[in-house]
């Protein structure tokens, strides 16, 4: 029922909020440098971020209206961000304070990164994929910014020389797109934005 396209319009703002708050409070971490899942050595509250706005997702993907292709990659975003907030990040980028640059992988470790594959796959696909739905040239584009937000994250978090400083900032940036983009599909998806699509004559 499209009332679960309500748990798609909080999870963005939910998880983007809570990641932006928890970063100007924890000692030693910089948002430019840092990647979210670093404050998961912090504190639980990451850990929880991810769990909670991830079966959001999930409950968005289940259901709404999104066909088959739709709901299988918003899926995967979704069950991506649970994974990752069951398994612990490992240190990156001289985070937390004293630990390298770049750290053997543990095995919780190794896990994290392998659920965030479905996760950073899986959502620009999904604005490819339903592009022919909902608002075509901005879907594409979310896509397109997402995918090239995605390469500097990882290139940074790789300590390439000039973008490692900011592998925080592209990677925020990187989730703010994908989230933008799925709060607006979501209000759409409402029974609110259905009214007013209604109103207007709009197919749904």
């Amino acid at each position: 029922m499209n009332r679960l396209a309500l748990c798609g319009v909080i999870a963005g703002p939910l998880f983007v909020l809570t990641f932006l708050i928890n970063g100007t409070v924890v000692a030693g971490y910089s948002p430019l440098r840092h990647p979210v899942s670093s404050l998961q050595l912090a504190s639980w509250v990451q850990s929880a971020n991810f769990i909670v706005a991830g079966a959001l997702v999930v409950a968005f993907a289940v259901g709404t209206r999104l066909g088959f292709w739709g709901s299988l990659f918003i899926g995967m975003v979704g069950l991506g961000l649970v994974g990752s907030g069951i398994f612990t990040t490992d240190p990156v980028s001289g985070y937390p304070p004293g630990s390298p640059t770049v750290s053997e992988y543990t095995w919780h470790g190794l896990v994290h990164d392998l659920f965030a594959i479905p996760t950073f796959v899986g959502w620009p696909i999904a604005c490819f994929v339903l592009a022919r739905r909902f608002r075509p040239w901005y879907s594409i584009a979310s896509g397109v910014a997402f995918t090239v937000m995605f390469v500097l994250t990882n290139a940074a978090f790789a300590q390439t020389p000039g973008l490692v400083e900011f592998g925080g900032l592209f990677q925020r940036l990187t989730i703010i797109i994908g989230f933008t983009w799925l709060t607006l599909l979501a209000l759409h998806l409402t029974p609110a934005g259905a009214l007013r699509r209604g109103n207007a004559g709009q197919p749904a």
